[in-house]
This record gives structure tokens, sequence and C-alpha cells, in this order.
């Protein structure tokens, strides 16, 4: 196959077509065109049909920044999580996403790793490109005068998932504390004593509320962790993690994992070692991602809202980019324990 000639390429993006083309082809106004072309029903179905079969048969491209000029909005939110391969973050953008495309917008999502440079980076690309508004899931050393930042250059911004102290934009967010000291609080229950806690990043207000929860639950019960390995979050690092907790002084009954994905590598390693999860060691996630019921054993987890996250979320960033009052200023969604195979009985 040929690749095509730069000169060609050059000569056809000065060639692009324009509305003005198309309404001198149709002899109809450029505003018919517009709005044709935007299936809007103020046009006839028969003007709309020929307008979008010739700007079909033309080529013809939806020019944004045009658009951008003349009504100082893009129609673009960008969204920013931490790590899309991980099925939770990707259910919580898919509820954004969903709601988001209903009022016409178009999402672009970036994912910064827990790097902070990269989610700067992603950030001033976005408000380059003149975004209409910002849904992020913080970087690990994000700080109140970086959002403040993002907010002085006029992007509207909606945090989820992790906060960001002293912010002052809403936020919606699960009920970390509370829905990590009923999992552990469930294990105790079972008759558990010899509990370990693995992953989280401490830095953040998840890794540091549900640490808190697992703590102050096992507090409660006059009880402290025989082992507890922080800054954990891959199925790679549940796997890794087994060999850390099996040479501790006492054997975990049961290990309360940050996260599902966590809990998912560290059965693995279990079961690697000989181990029956769920029989010879009670095991629990967290935030019930899909696969977490199918999983062998079924995993016992939190529901962590991902859709309700979403849709408040966006329900957020819609009233900014409206110049309307936040529908809130920091939002918890309950959290509802999944009761599953994984969380044994404490072996006598």
């Amino acid at each position: 196959m040929v690749p095509p000639n730069p000169d060609d390429v050059r000569r056809s993006r000065r060639r692009r077509i324009t509305l003005s083309q198309l309404a001198a082809q149709l002899d109809v106004s450029t505003a018919t065109v517009s709005l044709a072309l935007r299936d809007n029903p103020a046009v006839s179905a028969d003007t709309r049909k020929r307008v979008q079969a010739l700007a079909k048969e033309m080529g013809y491209i939806y020019n944004r920044q045009a658009a951008s000029l003349r009504t100082a909005r893009t129609d673009i939110v960008g969204v920013v999580v931490h790590d899309v391969l991980n099925p939770y973050f990707a259910e919580v953008f898919r509820a954004v996403e969903a709601e988001l495309e209903k009022n016409g917008f178009t999402i672009l999502i970036c994912n910064h790793r827990d790097e902070i440079a990269r989610q700067r980076n992603f950030v001033k690309v976005l408000q380059q490109q003149n975004a209409d508004g910002l849904v992020i899931c913080p970087s690990l050393g994000t700080t109140r005068e970086d959002i403040d930042e993002i907010v002085r250059a006029g992007t509207p911004v909606t945090i989820i998932c992790r906060d960001v102290d002293g912010a002052a934009v809403p936020s919606v967010r699960g009920d970390d504390v509370r829905g990590m000291h009923e999992i552990t609080a469930h294990l105790i229950a079972r008759g558990h004593r010899a509990i370990a806690f693995v992953g989280g990043r401490r830095h953040t207000s998840s890794g540091r509320d549900r640490h808190a929860g697992f703590m102050a639950a096992m507090t409660e019960a006059g009880l402290s962790p025989v082992a507890d390995i922080p800054e954990l979050m891959s199925q790679g690092d549940g796997r890794a993690a087994v060999d850390e907790l099996l040479a501790a002084p006492v054997r975990a009954t049961a290990v309360v994992c940050f996260n599902d994905v966590l809990a998912f590598g560290l059965m693995s390693g279990l079961q690697k070692a000989g181990l029956r999860p769920g029989i010879d060691v009670a095991v629990t996630g967290y935030d019930d991602v899909d696969g977490s019921e199918s999983w062998s054993p079924a995993l016992t987890t939190v529901k962590n809202g991902s859709d309700e996250i979403g849709i408040e979320a966006a329900r957020a960033i819609r009233a900014l980019i409206a110049g309307d009052p936040a529908p809130f200023e920091h939002m918890l969604i309950p959290p509802k324990l999944e009761l599953r195979d994984s969380s044994a009985i404490a072996p006598a």
C-alpha cells in the first residue's frame, strides 16, 4: 500500500469543507445547515436528510474550535482517574460518561497512575483545549493549591473517590471509614482474632480512611493487626504480599484487603502456597467490582457506589459549567456489605 503524499494531506486539510460550502450547494442558510447537522427538529426532516447526506458525501467534519469561538463552550469534560485498568474506576468513569453524554458532552480520560506530573500535564492540555470542566480522582500529592489553581484558570472542578483537604469544590465518594469498619467487624464476629490489613496509599483519603475504619473495629474488639502492609494496590501486589503474611510471627486467619483487585491477587497467591481462600484463610475486598461475585470463592466485599458517584459527579459538574451553584459540597455514598464465601468462620 502506497503511503499518502504529505503535500496532498496538507492540501486536503486546507480544503476542509465548511458550513458555507454546504449551504451554498443546497441553497439554504448556514444556520439551517448547522441545525440540520445537529438533527434539530426546527429543520424539516427532509432538509435534515439532504444536509446530512451531502455532508457525508463531501467529507464534512465538525469544527469544534470554530464552534467554541462562537459559543465559548467546547462541550468537553476531562475525567482524571488513578488507574483505568482497575474495574472500579472503569465503572465510575462509565457512569460519569453515560450521564454527561445525555447532555451532549464529549469525555476525555486520563490515567495519572498516582503521578502528580502526569495529572498536571493532562490538566494543562485540557485547559489549552478550553475544556468546559474537570472531574478528578486526585493523584497522590494533590493539594488544595493545585485545585485552586485549576479553578482560578476558569475550569470548574468536581472531585471523586478521594478528597483533597481544604479544596473548595464539590466532592463525592464512598464512606470508606464506615465501610471498612463494617467488613472488619464482620470478620471479628465470625471469630477471627489474627487479622491482617493489606494495601492502600495512606497519604490519600481513601487509604487513610479505610485503614482508620479497620483500626477502629480492631480497637473496639481489643485487637491489634498481626500484619499491616501499606502502599499496595494491584493484583500483582496482592500475590506478592502472601510471602510476607506467611512469614509473620503470627499467621493471619483473615486478611482485609484495601480493594477487590488486591484480594483477587492475594487469593491467587494463597492458592499457589497451598492454602484455600475462604477455608484456610478468610479474605475480604472492597468496591464490589464486576467479577467479585463470580470469583472462586465468591468475594466478600463492600459495594462502594460506583454508579452513584458517577451520577452525582456528573450532576455537580453540569451545574458548575452552567454557572449554577453546586448541588452539594461533600457527599458520602453509604456502603453496602456483600457477604459471600470468602469470609470463612475462624478455625477452631
